[in-house]
């Protein structure tokens, strides 16, 4: 949406008109006057309008001047003297990019326009619209490098007229230094009469001059266009209009014959709404039925369509503006809606949805739910998922949610995949339909709708797996993956692909490279934000266990369906026994496991399917183990005991390799000729695998590299495929099935530099003599260049060349690499590239791939990075700074090269430097990644002992201050600057209901899977962060003694337990219900710990939380205390508390709370009672605003007229109806000249449901001045006594 009122997504500026009429007759004199007044109207103009569509069609593109530079530099230069020579050529160049870009978006909206008829008929024209399109993009490139040679910054010492004649070196004329003088004279003077301009005066000029009749459209679209640029420039103009002269213009504009004057008329009125009072006034101009009009017109008049959309959607915008819709326009919208062909549908769509959410009464009345209803159920509208959500923000509220049905609307989607006739042929609708339902069941009120009636809908999606129809076999268990987030392992397309597993050659090595990449772990006690994530996903996998989702993939498996289908959904089943197995409590987990039904089928000898069943049996065990090796999927978190971590046992890929270095010497030759190397020089043709194998074991044996060197020419030949100046590896394309070879050449280097006969080697090889000169080739004081050097950008972004970058990165993390890295000078030219301000590629590809965990001269290009680079380097420097600051190991003697306290220290000194960046995106940057270092109580302490000074920070700094409350030296710290006492009054007073919008919208968030999400949140470590908690007061406050004597001298938990018992029923006041959210957060944090036991004990406020999660009518309400009992589970006096009102929590094997907990009886939480929809109301509301009936109108011809129109909403007497009326019609009664006639039939349009054929059909009967008398009320005295009121007023 765009800043302006009803605007739309990419709208346009201005309704430029075209500067020649027909028969070629120049229209520029006739807006001359105003021009000259403000050049600069005719170079900005408005959002919201619609150039190319509001071009006259008789307009000419061949008839316009299109002057070259030479004649703007000349002619223009001496029109106007109110600026500098270059600024007045610049806005003179910006007014022609704006009007080829224009001639751009209208050749492409035709070349749109043509692809949709037959390609034989419109060759020519098409033809003729390419090449006029590429003049556009020619002409466009030539004058954007000219606005960007005229904007770049100029050197002092070049002369003013040299640059001018730089630019303009082919233009014949140019301005003199007399007239350029005379222009700086008359600056001043031209700024005084901008200054001076009168808004009141120029917005009478516009006026009068729209008094003028009978001119061409182009001459009232100018003006209107001028208008509304004076609104934009004078904002307070618009609360001064005199409307009695205003509205008389607007009225004209919106009669005329021309689309254009009429669009520019609804947006000139749109620009002029104010408030709701203007609306009113707005309305009295019998724009009702003017948008009526406009919206059921053809699709030829497509802007005039698309400016009364705009129109309407401008009263949404306003504060209770909603209220002012007239329900004849909702039944339009709602009737373009329904037309699957009209291009307006899915913004009408998306307007009815906001008017469902603002006054769900009024569509109600319209007939509008219905149709919406059908939209999500077709399967056609893209924005599916979001429609849904109007419907879940109904169904939260009791007040709200009876204007749906209860166990209806929604679960039209599922019947794609329960209906066999509808889901047959249909997979693009099945699609859409998954895509909704895994929207709805991400958010809490989604799965309590789809929850109602014993899970009666999900049951109804576990059952579709049964259907004999792979499309939605396939679909379902695709959405299943979705809804229980999971990932595929990195082999699942390979085991679905029929390969086995056993053959996977990286499965072994999954685990070490998985956690290669994690971040290490401390053995010290965390602070671990708790996940709502996966709290609401194990209570989403229980309600799918509950609807026998295990059984129905098991007889899946057993009635053997077609091999993909079976692995997928084997693996489906692995996982979630896998999800089940730490996330569900025992008391749900422990039957699961047993898998009683397929044992049982396994172990009946007597049957015939035992065999098949067995195999199964193996399948399953087959890809859990597998999964398990692999560790995909989702883990539970880790937990230390008695410093003790379970990641630190050896590992089997470990242990294969020590094993496989000690293999003798024919299992080495074998395995040297197995991987091809010493049979063919074509790296193409060697097995990769085997190299890697061999690189991880036996040439770690000095025996065995002394073989491959000495023996065979296998190392030389591997070593020379890397060496740049063979340019066989530098060539690959960069592709991420070739970034094996990157993998595999920096394990060789490790290995090599672990053995002297290595290092050896590497020395006395050219492979780092060549990558030195490479370097040298972008360090400007070596003093060597190259045409096409081996790391410019392009080879960066298209070949491997980045890839030596990972090779230096695993040279300078080895004491040995970095005296080979010094040798070569290499550190010098790293430093000199550092510098390079052209080469933002190259710097971060430099710094992303080196290893700072040796105190070396690296660090010190990181510092120099994070200081003295440009914005975004200085960004990424920081976010390198994460792996470091988030590993705090206890000090090892073991060697110079591990990682030591003294290395998380250095991290975090860095980090606290770039809280003080100039730039806000750079210390939130920082703030993030030393709040997620605060998780080790040893990191928090030594941030504290860094003292960072964080109140220029505001709210930024705020996350990383409550952490610090987590320890007695922080919370003394932060007492010490008066911190806590504030921030504790704050958050009492109102951030507390501010803290339930920050992690509603941050579950949100956590639950964004598409492809366009995770772009957008491309950094895993932000991606980590989402779905935990956010760090609350109370809970930083609980983790000290001295926090919680605070905390009891203060009352506030009395407190929040005492609204939470006075209103945890109240379901009407939206601010309570927010009040009672962020009492229950609150309670949950603070229960959270085990020093907030007392405060449990002292209160019966579990007992009220778990009232509030089974029996609150509100259900997000629900869901906020189903998280809070899940905070509440993590201590171990929570868990007890929750055993006595039969909830159950998840724990680890030696006893620890995981902080998923679950009621015993799933039935309780879902317990919503149904409701009764008011469904009669809209039959109400549409009766008594139905207008007269026949016997109301004394005429006898126009009574059968409001007769056959009301017949018209009946589909068996339509067609009759329509041949009465053309024949009615031809007879030419006056009716269809009365506006009191056409009042009584807008009202039966009004007061019933009519398609919108039909719609315009019925207006299409009435003579086009009757509209002009209505609305500027030229009627007779005897037609105003008789008159009706106007359509839509009684729901006003």
């Amino acid at each position: 949406m765009s800043n302006h009122p009803g605007g739309f997504p990419g709208e346009r500026d201005g309704l430029q008109p075209p500067r020649v009429g027909p028969g070629g007759r120049s229209l520029s004199n006739s807006s001359m006057a105003f021009s000259a007044r403000n050049p600069s109207l005719a170079v900005s103009a408005a959002p919201g309008s619609f150039s190319s569509d509001l071009r006259s069609t008789m307009s000419s593109r061949a008839a316009t001047p299109r002057p070259d530079g030479a004649s703007i530099f000349g002619a223009e230069l001496g029109e106007e003297d109110g600026k500098t020579a270059s600024e007045r050529i610049l806005a003179v160049l910006s007014e022609k990019l704006n009007r080829e870009m224009k001639i751009k978006e209208g050749s492409e909206n035709l070349l749109e326009a043509l692809n949709t008829k037959k390609a034989k008929q419109t060759k020519e024209q098409r033809s003729k619209v390419e090449l006029e399109l590429n003049s556009s993009n020619r002409k466009i490139g030539q004058l954007q490098s000219q606005i960007e040679e005229l904007r770049r910054p100029k050197e002092p010492a070049t002369p003013p007229r040299a640059r001018m004649s730089t630019l303009f070196r082919n233009s014949p004329s140019r301005a003199s230094p007399t007239h350029m003088a005379t222009v700086a004279h008359h600056q001043s003077d031209e700024e005084d009469e901008e200054e001076t301009e009168s808004p009141t005066y120029a917005l009478a000029e516009i006026l009068q001059s729209l008094e003028a009749e009978g001119l061409q459209p182009d001459y009232y679209v100018e003006r209107s266009n001028n208008l509304v640029e004076l609104f934009k420039r004078h904002p307070t103009l618009k609360y001064d209009l005199a409307w009695s002269v205003f509205g008389l213009r607007v009225q004209t504009m919106l009669l005329s014959e021309s689309k254009e004057v009429v669009a520019a008329g609804y947006r000139v009125a749109r620009y002029a709404i104010t408030d709701r009072s203007s609306l009113q006034t707005i309305r009295n101009l019998n724009t009702d039925y003017l948008v009526t009009l406009s919206l059921v017109k053809e699709g030829k008049a497509s802007v005039e369509r698309e400016q009364a959309l705009k129109f309407i959607r401008a009263f949404l915008d306003v504060k209770n503006g909603v209220k002012e819709v007239s329900r004849a326009v909702v039944r339009t919208m709602v009737a373009v809606a329904e037309h699957s062909e009209d291009r307006l549908r899915s913004i009408c769509i998306e307007t009815l949805a906001e008017i469902l959410i603002r006054d769900p009464t009024l569509l109600l009345s319209a007939g509008g739910v219905g149709p919406l209803t059908e939209v999500l159920g077709d399967g056609t509208y893209e924005a599916s998922p979001s429609l849904v959500m109007a419907f879940l923000f109904l169904l939260d509220m009791p007040g709200t949610r009876v204007f749906l049905r209860a166990g209806h609307g929604l679960e039209v989607v599922f019947s794609a995949f329960t209906d066999s006739l509808a889901s047959r042929g249909s997979a693009e609708k099945i699609k859409a339909n998954a895509r909704v339902i895994a929207a709805m069941m991400k958010t809490w009120t989604g799965l309590m709708a789809l929850s109602m009636y014993d899970f009666r809908a999900i049951r109804s999606l576990v059952a579709s797996l049964q259907f004999p129809e792979s499309q939605v076999r396939d679909t379902v268990l695709e959405l299943l993956f979705e809804i229980l987030r999971i990932k595929p392992p990195s082999w699942s397309s390979s085991f679905l692909a029929g390969r086995r597993l056993t053959t996977y050659g990286r499965v072994a090595n999954l685990q070490s490279e998985s956690s290669a990449h994690a971040t290490p772990s401390s053995g010290e006690e965390t602070n671990r934000q708790p996940s709502l994530i996966e709290h609401y996903l194990a209570l989403v996998l229980a309600v799918f266990l509950e609807s026998g989702l295990l059984e129905t993939l098991l007889q899946l498996l057993d009635h053997n369906p077609e091999p993909v289908l079976k692995r997928k959904a084997t693996l489906l089943l692995s996982e979630i026994l896998k999800m089940a197995s730490w996330m569900l409590p025992s008391t749900h987990n422990a039957k699961i496991q047993m898998l009683p039904q397929l044992f049982a089928s396994a172990s009946n000898f007597s049957a015939d399917t035992r065999f098949l069943a067995a195999n199964t049996v193996y399948q399953i065990d087959s890809v859990s183990r597998t999964l398990q090796r692999s560790g995909a999927g989702p883990l539970p978190p880790v937990r230390h005991i008695d410093g003790v971590d379970a990641r630190d046992a050896p590992r089997p890929a470990e242990a294969k390799s020590k094993t496989s270095s000690q293999i003798d010497e024919a299992q080495f030759r074998t395995l040297m000729l197995d991987s091809q190397v010493l049979s063919t020089a074509n790296y193409a043709k060697w097995r990769w695998d085997v190299l890697q194998e061999i690189s991880e074991g036996p040439l770690l044996n000095p025996k065995r590299l002394d073989e491959a060197i000495k023996a065979t020419k296998f190392l030389k030949r591997v070593v020379g495929f890397y060496r740049p100046f063979k340019y066989r590896f530098a060539d690959v394309k960069n592709t991420k099935p070739n970034q094996r070879y990157v993998r595999i050449g920096c394990t060789l280097i490790h290995t090599l530099l672990q053995t002297p006969e290595g290092v050896k080697y590497l020395v006395e090889n050219k492979l780092l003599r060549q990558l030195a000169e490479c370097l040298a080739q972008l360090d400007h004081m070596s003093g060597l260049t190259s045409i096409s050097p081996l790391f410019s950008a392009t080879r960066l972004a298209e070949t491997l060349s980045g890839g030596y970058f990972a090779i230096l990165g695993v040279l300078g993390s080895d004491p040995k690499g970095l005296l080979m890295l010094e040798r070569w000078k290499m550190i010098n030219m790293c430093y000199h590239i550092i510098e390079l301000d052209k080469r933002a590629d190259l710097i971060k590809t430099l710094l992303g791939n080196m290893d700072f965990s040796l105190d070396s001269h690296f660090r010190v290009m990181l510092s120099k990075a994070l200081t003295a680079s440009t914005k975004d380097i200085r960004i990424f420097a920081t976010l390198l700074l994460r792996k470091y600051a988030t590993t705090f190991s206890p000090p090892s003697t073991t060697g110079p090269g591990t990682w030591g306290t003294s290395t998380s220290e250095w991290a975090i000194r860095l980090l606290v430097t770039q809280l003080y960046d100039p730039d806000v995106e750079v210390c939130e940057t920082a703030v993030k990644i030393l709040e997620e270092a605060c998780n080790a109580t040893s990191c928090l302490e030594y941030v504290v002992k860094c003292r960072p000074a964080l109140d220029h920070l505001g709210e930024i700094g705020a996350p990383l201050l409550l952490r610090f409350l987590s320890t007695s030296t922080g919370y003394h710290y932060l007492n010490d600057l008066d911190y806590i006492e504030q921030e504790m009054d704050d958050w009492f007073l109102g951030r507390n209901d501010t803290y339930v919008t920050l992690v509603e919208a941050s579950m949100a968030r956590a639950f964004q899977t598409s492809e366009r999400a995770r772009r957008e949140h491309d950094d895993a470590w932000e991606r980590e962060a989402q779905g935990a908690a956010p760090p609350h007061f109370y809970r930083e406050l609980t983790r000290t003694t001295e926090g919680c004597r605070l905390l009891k001298e203060k009352g506030h938990f009395d407190e929040f337990v005492a609204t939470i018992a006075d209103y945890h029923m109240d379901d009407d006041d939206a601010e309570t219900i927010v009040k009672v959210k962020g009492c229950l957060w609150a309670v949950g944090n603070v229960g959270s710990m085990d020093l907030g036991a007392p405060f449990l004990e002292e209160s019966d406020v579990v007992q009220s939380i778990v009232q509030i999660a089974e029996q609150a009518e509100v259900m997000t309400l629900r869901g906020t205390a189903f998280f809070a009992l899940g905070l509440i589970s993590q201590s171990l006096h929570g868990l007890e508390i929750l055993d006595e009102y039969e909830w159950d929590g998840a724990t680890t094997r030696m006893g620890l709370s995981l902080g998923l907990c679950i009621p015993l009886h799933l039935g309780r939480l879902f317990s919503i009672k149904p409701w009764s929809a008011k469904a009669e109301l809209a039959h109400e509301v549409s009766s008594s605003h139905g207008g007269p009936g026949p016997e109301a109108e004394r005429d006898s011809v126009n009574a059968r007229i409001l007769e056959l129109v009301v017949d018209l909403g009946n589909t068996v007497l339509t067609k009759k109806a329509v041949s009465d009326l053309m024949h009615i019609k031809a007879k030419r009664p006056p009716g269809f000249r009365e506006p009191r006639l056409f009042r009584k039939v807008m009202l039966a349009l009004d007061g019933h449901h009519y398609r919108l054929p039909v719609r315009r059909f019925v207006i299409d009967l009435f003579e086009k001045s009757v509209m002009r008398r209505l609305v500027l009320d030229e009627e007779s005295d005897e037609e105003l006594t008789e008159a009706a009121v106007g359509p839509g007023d009684e729901s006003s």
